[in-house]
């Protein structure tokens, strides 16, 4: 190899000028993609289990700009190897967590950051996720597989809605649930200029950018 193509680390390591570069493009990357996160949209996780459909919602969560997502687990058992770097495509690592052991405990935390709490009721709702504003500060609810949403949880959510279906089968899987109604969000957001400027502090930003770097 050419000496113009390597340089030293300080221990003295031949490594590949290009590494720097690199880095930098990464450090970029991040910050572009922190400047179109979305702190005021977010997503609550009940009871699914599936670790496959967990890892399918992170995806369409880090796509379409959301920053946290809330979990409660009461009646199942996280599941943990949902938030492995090896998996969701390793959307886990841009993502962060809270977790509740009652969706009562999670709506509180949610109401005192002035979201409104929509949860997707499946056969008791006639108004669609289309008919909703999902611009303003949301956090919407998924349920369990079988089960969907808990009757707590329903109860204690601002509103309900469906996903209108034309066919034979009028469920979707949960991960197709989430992803359409996020990627509905994305497409009213994008109409207003919701990733044209910065959501985040500054503070809070640069904060999130740097544990970024060292992932």
């Amino acid at each position: 190899m050419d000496a113009r193509d390597r340089t030293r680390n300080p221990k003295g390591t031949p490594t590949k000028a290009s590494r720097w570069p690199r880095t930098d493009r990464r450090a970029l990357r991040i910050q572009a993609t922190l400047q179109r996160r979305q702190p005021d949209l977010t997503v609550v996780l009940e009871d699914v289990h599936d670790p496959h459909n967990v890892s399918a919602v992170l995806r369409s969560c880090d796509a379409v700009g959301v920053l946290d997502v809330h979990l409660v687990y009461v009646r199942e058992e996280l599941p943990r190897r949902a938030f492995a770097r090896s998996t969701s495509g390793s959307a886990a690592k841009w993502l962060r967590f809270f977790t509740y052991t009652a969706i009562d405990d999670c709506y509180a935390t949610l109401r005192r950051q002035r979201f409104s709490i929509l949860a997707s009721a499946l056969g008791r709702e006639r108004i669609s996720h289309f008919e909703k504003d999902l611009t303003q500060p949301v956090a919407l609810v998924f349920g369990n597989e079988q089960r969907g949403v808990s009757p707590e949880a329903l109860a204690g959510a601002d509103e309900t809605f469906v996903i209108p279906m034309m066919g034979m089968v009028q469920s979707l899987n949960i991960s197709v649930a989430c992803a359409v109604t996020l990627f509905e969000a994305m497409r009213q957001r994008s109409v207003v200029g919701g990733y044209e400027s910065q959501r985040l502090e500054d503070s809070v930003l640069e904060a999130i950018a740097a544990e970024w770097l060292v992932k």
